[in-house]
């Protein structure tokens, strides 16, 4: 049988305003890959983010003043577009393009009658960061033209841009009108309606055929990102999303099913290698998690200590925060638990500083007498008094006493090495766990957990995660925490029969022999192992030749 020869691109160019720029689990998808495109097609990759630090340093980019400099300065002459090139400090070290939008704010109101009038775009009811975004997004297409038409390029060179969640739709949509012969794709990661029912505390997945997309984004008031988000997926070469569970509501809402499914992989250079490099740092991260948790609540808790987390973007509910907390105050009254439990809430909120007196006490040589202060959090945060997750340990009688064998704390920062307590990066603290819990409620794909079982840390999820499901297909049934992924069926309305599980699963970790963790940790690094980019990135090179071949039926 011969095998189908794919059309391949010569150049790639993708938008995100998570290029440089770290956001959530769409750097960890930029990012990760980067290194898999750049050994490919060396300097032929640009990923195009927004400015943010202009005239400060940005410690994930370098800047260049003579890469492509003719270029640049032609750009901002004659296309009226200005940006930094540099070097994304990421593995690979691909070509980044930093672009300057915050002039075009005064052609806002033509870019969106160009919008209307070209695509359809609704802008009439935008507000907040829709304006700052599209103004990103119409720059990012106006340097892929730019250096289009430079460098002197043609369809022969196979050029694809690639735009990443609503908030560069529009550089899609320019480039399909200003550009025809660049192939364009747009990869919807969680589509606005979606986040948005969910967010808000609605069923989604039991509801989903009857949801009319148009009809909730007015009611929700989400009109215009939507908007947006419609009609780039059904203008640009190769529409595609992230899982299957998402390529279900993109079918729904958006009325349009995804060309491609690019599942979302990672990249193992992030993990300490070889053998005795990677046991060095799991040891130091339990050392700095107990150290710290010790000192703030008086405590001497030591190395056989089951210790376990959940982190990623606060949304309290689509994250399952809340499922996580209910399912900890469960485990804390079941006399089946022997072992003390460490518990991290490991999720960035709106933080001031890093608690002083906690500061005080580590850096201290004598012994700590008694808990500081509250003992359950490590930073102050801005409304302390507002916030979701103290909220349901009050409500829930959680305070991490003496006698609680299940001991909860509040890690409110973004963990980047200078959050003034750990001093760490997330990475570098995730090795050290035991165990860890994602039970997303909303979830296209999952990073948390993907990065949990590339550092080797068997992980708890759902099947409304798509790594949840994708754990489930490699498993050809149910993945058991055996597996190195526990995944938990979820539904709208199954809230206490998943806490419930959360508890079990935690109580049989805790009771597993050497062996048996040693085994669950191996098949972690198992399932972490399949994914890899070097599998996953088959799944991009297939949209690319679904959108060039697109493009070329369209350009007869």
């Amino acid at each position: 049988m011969v095998k189908k020869i794919l059309k391949e691109p010569h150049y790639i160019f993708e938008s995100s305003w998570e290029v440089c720029n770290k956001v959530g689990g769409i750097y960890t998808v930029l990012s990760t890959r980067a290194k898999t495109l750049q050994d490919k097609l060396t300097d032929k990759v640009f990923f195009i983010g927004p400015d943010f630090w202009e005239g400060k340093a940005n410690p994930l980019f370098k800047e260049s003043k003579t890469l492509l400099g003719k270029w640049r300065k032609s750009a901002a002459e004659y296309d009226g577009v200005t940006f930094r090139i540099g070097r994304w400090q990421i593995p690979g070290e691909p070509i980044a393009i930093l672009v300057d939008f915050k002039p075009f704010f005064a052609e806002r109101n033509n870019i969106f009658g160009w919008a209307w009038e070209n695509f359809g775009v609704d802008s009439l009811h935008s507000y907040g960061d829709y304006d700052e975004s599209l103004m990103f997004s119409w720059a990012a297409g106006k340097v892929v033209e730019s250096y289009y038409r430079f460098f002197g390029l043609t369809k022969e060179d196979n050029v694809v841009f690639q735009a990443h969640e609503w908030q560069t739709c529009l550089a899609a949509l320019y480039v399909k009108a200003n550009v025809p012969e660049v192939a364009t794709l747009f990869t919807t990661h969680a589509t606005t309606i979606g986040r948005s029912i969910a967010g808000n505390g609605r069923p989604l997945y039991d509801y989903l055929d009857a949801y009319n997309g148009d009809q909730m984004a007015a009611e929700l008031n989400v009109e215009a990102k939507h908007s947006v988000e419609k009609k780039a997926a059904w203008n640009v070469d190769c529409f595609s999303t992230v899982s299957d569970i998402t390529g279900k509501e993109c079918a729904e809402l958006l009325d349009k099913k995804a060309d491609a499914i690019l599942l979302n992989g990672f990249e193992n250079e992030f993990v300490p290698q070889p053998a005795a490099k990677f046991t060095a740092a799991r040891k130091e991260a339990r050392a700095s998690l107990l150290k710290v948790a010790n000192t703030l609540m008086g405590t001497e808790l030591d190395d056989d200590t089951l210790i376990i987390s959940t982190g990623g973007r606060y949304e309290y509910q689509n994250k399952g925060v809340n499922v996580y907390i209910d399912a900890l105050n469960r485990l804390r009254w079941d006399s089946r638990l022997k072992k003390n439990v460490l518990a991290f809430v490991m999720v960035p909120a709106w933080m001031k500083e890093a608690r002083e007196d906690l500061k005080a006490a580590l850096k201290s040589k004598k012994a700590q007498q008694g808990a500081i202060g509250d003992p359950r959090i490590t930073h102050v945060l801005n409304e302390q008094g507002e916030d979701k997750v103290l909220g349901q340990m009050n409500w829930l009688d959680m305070h991490n006493r003496p006698e609680d064998k299940v001991k909860v704390i509040f890690v409110p920062c973004y963990l980047d090495g200078k959050d003034g307590i750990f001093n760490k990066h997330y990475y570098d603290l995730l090795i050290g766990n035991d165990l860890t819990v994602f039970p997303s409620y909303y979830e296209p794909w999952g990073y948390t957990p993907t990065e949990s079982v590339a550092f080797h840390v068997p992980c708890i999820t759902t099947d409304l995660a798509g790594f949840g499901l994708w754990a489930n297909s490699l498993k050809g049934g149910v993945s058991e925490i055996e597996d190195g992924v526990k995944t938990i069926h979820r539904s709208d309305y199954n809230f206490d029969e998943v806490c419930d599980t959360i508890r079990d699963t935690i109580i049989k970790f805790s009771e597993f022999s050497e062996k048996e963790v040693a085994s669950a940790r191996k098949n972690a690094e198992k399932v972490a192992e399949k994914a890899l980019w070097k599998h996953f990135i088959t799944y991009y090179y297939g949209a690319y030749d679904f959108a060039l071949s697109k493009r070329d039926e369209r350009m007869k």
